[in-house]
């Protein structure tokens, strides 16, 4: 009965999750694209990547070589969350993403210099690439996956520089092969792994959980999605990985203010039991989010991306909790706590370390903390965002 309850409340809210989708477009805002279509099959997965050129009209060799105006650079990250950048050598984040972009490495040289961040390269052992059976033949190359692939090495060099980064690459976007993916980065020796992907509950998913994403000792970072609230994705519903929901995060006078992003995925698990560390009052099964970033594609992060996009190649603006999640899981390699982290428990007992966010709504639930920016927790922002890392 529970599970239908946590169900039924997570459809009726679609409505007015798509409506703010909608607001949003019809506000004047940039056309952002989705890298990864939204409709999957059932035991598929889709990463949360938005993005933007700020239209045709406007884009020229000058703009496509320049980082877009406004959109956040490694050092906004650094001041918005107060990060020690000198901190985070010898944690490796890696990074599972379905298919291949053949650029990343090179694509990830530009983004790096241009900020004045020290190279990260195969040649020098920062930078690693292999399949998901740990070789190193390449699946085949996707144009959608390969805007994902490129943000969230960008995102996690931002949030962790000196960090090494794992990438490795599903053959395909079945959690089947995702799973198996995030099984060779503990292999490997990854001590956080960012999932900035999901796809909808269903029976299986307990056993994708247990074979893919139980992992004692290690953090495993998730994107909550970018549909609003609604029914949960999984596995950022899964009772071991950390849910990372959404803010729109803004500069003012006195520093950095934070409200809950309309895109934010946010809802109650149809099929997993609520963990004994979590207790919000209305979600009677796993509650998403546990914490957040930035995510709101506007302004947005500043991705340098060669592949897939055609005439929109070179300097583009990426949002979404796909942005959230790599930040987070930089954060956490900065940290250095990442054995500690195999649940989200530790974060929930440690939240004084993050600023609570309040304001913003990611859909309609009735004014509830399910889908609003509340005192204490709420579900698309969890029970905040990062001020430094003692919460993590």
């Amino acid at each position: 009965m529970m599970r239908r309850l946590a169900a039924a409340i997570a459809v009726l809210s679609l409505a007015g999750a798509a409506a703010m989708v909608n607001v949003q477009s019809a506000a004047g805002a940039p056309s952002w694209h989705r890298a990864c279509d939204r409709s999957v099959a059932q035991r598929e997965a889709r990463c949360f990547a938005l993005w933007s050129d700020d239209g045709a009209a406007a884009r020229t060799t000058a703009t496509a070589t320049t980082p877009p105006k406004h959109a956040y650079a490694p050092a906004d990250i650094v001041d918005a969350y107060q990060l020690d950048t000198s901190l985070g050598s010898g944690q490796t984040i890696a990074i599972v993403d379905a298919y291949d972009n053949p650029h990343v490495e090179s694509d990830l040289a530009v983004y790096r210099k241009t900020w004045g961040l020290a190279p990260c390269t195969t040649a020098n052992g920062c930078f690693r690439k292999v399949n998901q059976r740990g070789g190193t033949n390449p699946p085949r190359g996707n144009g959608g996956w390969g805007v994902e692939i490129a943000l969230d090495v960008q995102a996690v060099s931002a949030a962790c520089p000196s960090c090494k980064i794992l990438l490795v690459e599903a053959d395909s976007d079945f959690f089947t092969d995702m799973g198996q993916a995030v099984n060779t980065a503990v292999r490997l020796g990854a001590d956080v792994v960012s999932n900035s992907y999901g796809g909808d509950e269903y029976g299986g998913s307990v056993t994708l959980g247990t074979r893919f994403y139980s992992h004692p000792g290690v953090a495993q970072v998730v994107s909550s999605g970018d549909y609003g609230f609604g029914p949960a994705e999984f596995p950022a519903s899964w009772n071991t990985t950390i849910a990372v929901g959404g803010t729109s995060l803004s500069k003012t006078t006195t520093g950095w203010d934070e409200n809950a992003w309309w895109g934010s995925g946010s809802g109650c698990s149809a099929w997993f039991d609520k963990p004994a560390w979590q207790h919000d009052a209305h979600c009677p099964m796993r509650a998403v989010a546990d914490l957040s970033a930035v995510a709101d594609p506007n302004p947005g992060f500043a991705v340098y991306d060669t592949f897939g996009i055609g005439s929109h190649a070179g300097w583009i603006r990426v949002g979404g909790t796909s942005l959230s999640a790599p930040l987070i899981a930089g954060m956490i390699g900065l940290a250095g706590n990442a054995s500690d982290l195999g649940s989200a428990q530790y974060i929930y007992r440690h939240r004084d370390g993050l600023a609570d966010v309040v304001g913003g709504s990611n859909g309609y639930c009735g004014g509830d903390y399910l889908c609003r920016g509340k005192l204490g927790y709420d579900a698309p922002t969890g029970w905040g965002s990062p001020r430094g890392v003692s919460a993590l």
